[in-house]
């Protein structure tokens, strides 16, 4: 990777790396396309999808109630407690949150996660309407 990079400098390359070590790709990418269930789920400057998507945590509520512009990417819920992945270019005002910057490595799993989902529902769709 060191070879790689050194040469991407000295000779002002692009590189096209595909990786499900997201950890290794962190560190020296600048863009980011997440492809899952054949289809491009995420593409964008690093630093800028970093930047748009916030790690939520508070008291259990219902994702709908959120502001139209945070769109969640994943949630998960206990009995007292939301956790919700939101995109958003604004900052979350909102008190009853605590919010953390979210890791490279989280917001393509959550994308990944999100696109299964979907794939898997309309799988179950399809089977319905037969």
């Amino acid at each position: 990777m060191q070879q790689l990079m050194a040469a991407v400098v000295e000779h002002q390359l692009s590189v096209v790396l595909s990786s499900h070590l997201i950890a290794d790709l962190e560190h020296v990418c600048d863009y980011l396309v997440v492809l899952a269930a054949s289809r491009v789920q995420l593409t964008g400057e690093v630093e800028g999808l970093l930047a748009s998507h916030h790690l939520m945590s508070g008291p259990r509520r219902d994702p709908l109630g959120l502001p139209a512009d945070q769109e969640v990417i994943e949630a998960s819920h206990t009995d007292r407690q939301s956790t919700l992945l939101v995109r958003s270019d604004k900052p979350v005002l909102d008190p009853s949150w605590t919010v953390a910057e979210v890791s490279l490595e989280s917001l393509v799993l959550a994308y990944m996660s999100q696109a299964r989902t979907a794939e898997r529902s309309q799988r179950s769709e399809l089977s319905l309407s037969r």
